[in-house]
């Protein structure tokens, strides 16, 4: 079960608006010893939505998506889950609930009195509604709720809302996954390397030391910088320790050139 994140939007694609999700995502993770499988953006094109949600339900990920869970006629998210389970659409009691909540919130502040039946303030129940089954994930922004089904979890697209209630439902369904596995990583800068070069000996390592990964992240020079590769292997702690000395004696055999790469990791 890995983890996975669907951004949707137009707005995003079109470049109107910068998604700022993908990198929140990975924040909130990587905090719980954990890490990010994969990520999908997607239009507000029900078709595309539904496809991209029939593969990330069977896949049995766990999956957060973000954006158009709205009720204007650009959002799509809560159909297109619907849709892609085949199950009815419909109106969550509790979701009804906070809603109204907020509506009556929302006059009493500006000192009005609110008819809960006027035909905007049922329009703004559609955004409770969900696919059958779908169990409320709080907001504690303005009170309107996302939903989860299968381990999916559809937040707004406001990351002021979409964040702390993915946080949420981390805290909350996963804390026995959190800090399962320990991980390591150690790399140096090898400056003027060639990757084929270096290859040979990434893939030895991985043969001989299967519980770690090889990373080589090459940069072009700069005015301040020269050309070089961040070479490294991250993994489980023991065998990085002693996949990292070999990796080191493999570069002084090629005669290689290298520094002890920055702190921080680069994924």
């Amino acid at each position: 079960m890995g983890f996975g994140v669907i951004i949707i939007g137009d707005e995003i694609l079109s470049g109107k608006r910068q998604d700022k999700h993908l990198s929140r995502v990975i924040a909130s993770l990587q905090q719980r010893g954990l890490q990010l499988d994969w990520a999908e953006y997607v239009g507000d094109q029900p078709e595309r939505i539904i496809a991209t949600l029939r593969r990330s339900f069977a896949s049995g990920d766990i999956v957060f998506s973000t954006g158009g869970i709205g009720a204007t006629p650009d959002d799509h998210t809560r159909q297109c889950a619907a849709a892609a389970l085949d199950l009815p659409i419909v109106l969550h009691p509790e979701a009804k609930v906070c809603i109204q909540q907020r509506i009556q919130s929302m006059a009493a502040e500006a000192g009005q009195t609110v008819d809960l039946d006027s035909p905007d303030n049922l329009q703004r129940l559609k955004m409770g509604e969900f696919p059958q089954g779908a169990a409320l994930i709080p907001n504690p922004y303005n009170n309107i709720p996302g939903f989860a089904i299968q381990h999916h979890y559809f937040v707004p697209g406001f990351p002021v809302m979409a964040w702390p209630m993915i946080d949420w439902v981390l805290d909350t369904h996963y804390p026995h996954l959190f800090h399962q596995q320990p991980k390591a990583e150690k790399a140096v800068l090898v400056y003027d390397a060639i990757e084929s070069v270096l290859t040979p000996l990434m893939e030895q390592l991985e043969q001989d030391f299967p519980l770690i990964k090889i990373f080589s992240l090459p940069s072009v020079a700069t005015a301040t910088e020269r050309r070089h590769i961040e070479l490294g292997v991250k993994g489980d702690p023991q065998q990085v320790d002693a996949a990292f000395q070999v990796m080191l004696s493999g570069l002084d055999a090629l005669q290689s050139e290298y520094v002890p790469a920055p702190l921080q990791a680069k994924d």
